[in-house]
């Protein structure tokens, strides 16, 4: 608990901008190399100031030991050089364990001395606050030591130099890292810039509703991929905000009739009095047309589960195309005849609702122009299933083609039939919901829409 209090202390802590986490990370990164790197140089140079201490004595002890000379019979002389009172600062010389020079020395210093002597060469530090190193350098006859030569340095010089340069090292990591912070902030605020201007245009643009893009512009790479990003998101929520207000057209449209036929109905029903039969017959056409509309608005709402992954669901197409073939000629009877083709065990991945709202604007189209008859086939393909409705009309104009299917588009709309252009495009947009599409067949003689969908 007190580990998630802290994390959460530590992230309120944190700088609130991109440029002030920026510069943060920057900040703790170079600490992290400037520590190391202060380290490692007091490491070495720890190391280099005890070898030059080394050096020093090792010089000290042979320049006395020069001075000394070793008798077969253990004795020792010292032959005393004209100045050797640098020579004799902080030396011992022993015969034996018998010191026959020494200097004025601390009684802590003289003990670690006089245990150097007859131990061959070796090092030793005395601690405390006047901390010294001593190096022994024996003095022999032939293979036997007689005498020992022991020389002191004070290692408080040595230490100085050592804290002094940390203490620089230390204020001149500091300056680099208050360095470092002031600089990463100004170059990582320069560097977001164009975001942030970019920012303020799309605001601008969200207020406006404008239809401005980013564009190509001069920016680099991260940005100019940003930026395309962006666009693309724009195109598409304005995809979506043109579906909506299609959707919308669509739905006017596929209700204006059975409201209209609502409203007609209430207006002959209240305009003059109307015998029992006749009352009855307005009630079914009311009751037929607001099933209608519920029908209508249960396949949209089914067009939008499709489109945000529900399941499908699973349609029989021979069942289907007979109901249609039913109700084609109950609401048709003075039409050309519908012929219904396929064979038996043909399923589509889609639910019945959905593929009667594809085919039912296919169907009164080909209703509406064609000469003796309209067909429906069905027919399993590699690719899942195909149904075509088919009339031998006049059929669609070259010079309209593929654009029949664009909203409100009509091949010919002074044809003397009713309709807003809707038909094909809903049909159209549900079969591509669905996994599937709808194609106008340009080679077939009138009109021909084939319609593929996802096997059952």
């Amino acid at each position: 608990m007190r580990r998630l209090r802290a994390i959460g202390r530590l992230r309120t802590a944190l700088p609130h901008t991109l440029r002030g986490r920026l510069a943060l990370l920057a900040l703790a990164s170079a600490t992290a190399w400037v520590a190391a790197l202060t380290i490692g140089f007091d490491i070495v140079l720890a190391g280099r100031l005890s070898s030059q201490a080394a050096d020093v004595l090792q010089t000290r002890a042979a320049a006395v030991a020069a001075t000394v000379e070793a008798r077969p019979d253990g004795g020792i002389v010292v032959h005393e050089p004209p100045d050797d009172r640098a020579l004799d600062v902080g030396t011992w010389i022993y015969r034996g364990s018998t010191a026959i020079e020494r200097p004025s020395a601390p009684p802590a210093l003289q003990r670690q001395a006089d245990r150097l002597t007859g131990r061959g060469s070796a090092y030793q530090e005395s601690g405390g606050r006047n901390a010294s190193r001593l190096y022994a350098l024996p003095v022999r006859v032939g293979n036997r030591q007689t005498g020992t030569v022991v020389v002191a340095v004070s290692l408080d010089p040595y230490r100085s130099t050592a804290r002094a340069a940390l203490a620089g090292s230390a204020v001149l990591g500091l300056l680099l890292l208050v360095g470092v912070y002031l600089l990463t902030r100004t170059v990582v605020g320069r560097a977001l810039r164009p975001v942030a201007e970019m920012s303020t245009r799309a605001a601008r643009w969200s207020e406006l509703g404008a239809a401005e893009r980013f564009g190509t512009g001069r920016r680099p790479d991260e940005l100019a991929s940003l930026a395309t990003n962006l666009d693309e998101l724009l195109d598409r929520l304005a995809a979506v905000l043109r579906h909506e207000q299609l959707q919308t057209a669509e739905l006017s449209h596929e209700l204006r009739t059975p409201l209209a036929r609502i409203v007609a109905e209430t207006d002959w029903l209240t305009a003059r009095p109307r015998d029992a039969a006749g009352q009855h017959a307005s009630h079914q056409a009311i009751t037929a047309a607001a099933g209608t509309m519920r029908h209508i608005c249960d396949t949209l709402l089914s067009e939008a589960r499709a489109r945000t992954g529900q399941p499908p669901g699973r349609c029989r197409l021979p069942a289907m195309a007979d109901h249609l073939a039913e109700q084609y000629a109950r609401q048709h009877p003075d039409a050309p005849p519908l012929s219904v083709r396929g064979g038996a065990g043909v399923t589509a991945g889609v639910s019945p609702a959905l593929v009667e709202r594809m085919l039912t604007p296919l169907l009164d189209n080909a209703r509406r122009y064609a000469a003796t008859g309209v067909t429906l086939t069905f027919a399993p393909t590699p690719a899942g299933v195909e149904l075509a409705v088919s009339d031998d009309g006049p059929g669609v104009p070259a010079e309209t083609g593929p654009a029949v299917f664009e909203p409100g588009r009509r091949a010919d709309p002074d044809d003397g039939h009713d309709g807003a252009g809707l038909g094909l495009a809903l049909a159209r947009r549900l079969a591509r919901a669905s996994g599937g599409d709808i194609e106008w067949d340009p080679a077939a003689t009138g009109a021909r829409f084939v319609v593929s969908l996802p096997a059952g």
